[in-house]
């Protein structure tokens, strides 16, 4: 096995175990509730094949399904960013993603928050979307999408200058 299938082996079981034995026991305020684990998904190589992704991004999310009994939830939000990830990367990095030159944990800073609050957001609008799965709960999904995304956005980020940057 090589040390790249490792690496990304480690970060996926120690990403979910950070999420369900320390994170998902965080509420501040009752409700806001940071979402760590979806920086697998935005840290895999960029040259990796889509199907690796999309199959990863389900993997991912099913997992925290499995431990948060939360029925496919984690798992559908998961798989929709991971399948998205190319346009939301072209849309942040541009001419830089289009040559394969782009190397996440070395891009500006405005580029890297652009795609980490894009992906962040999008997949917290669906989880809390399906978790509530009322257009009545309008107001709770959109506080709760925001509020969480705001504080899971900086905690990836803060993991991604501090962690990826050697």
């Amino acid at each position: 096995m090589s040390n790249f299938n490792l690496k990304y082996i480690l970060q996926f079981m120690v990403l979910i175990l950070i999420q369900v034995l320390i994170l998902d026991h965080i509420l501040f305020l009752g409700y806001i509730n940071p979402y760590l684990y979806i920086l697998f998904i935005l840290a895999l190589p960029i040259n990796l094949n889509r199907v690796y992704i999309i199959l990863l991004g389900f993997a991912l999310g099913l997992c925290i399904d499995l431990f948060n009994n939360t029925g496919g939830v984690h798992a559908a939000s998961t798989l929709f960013i991971a399948y998205f990830r190319p346009f939301i990367l072209r849309l942040s990095f541009g001419i830089s993603y289009d040559y394969n030159t782009l190397k996440l944990h070395k891009t500006d800073f405005k580029e890297q928050f652009l795609y980490v609050v894009i992906m962040v957001f999008i997949h917290h609008l669906l989880m809390f979307s399906l978790e509530y799965f009322s257009i009545n709960y309008t107001v709770e999904i959109l506080k709760n999408a925001l509020l969480s995304g705001i504080f899971s956005s900086i905690l990836i980020f803060t993991t991604l200058r501090l962690i990826y940057k050697a």
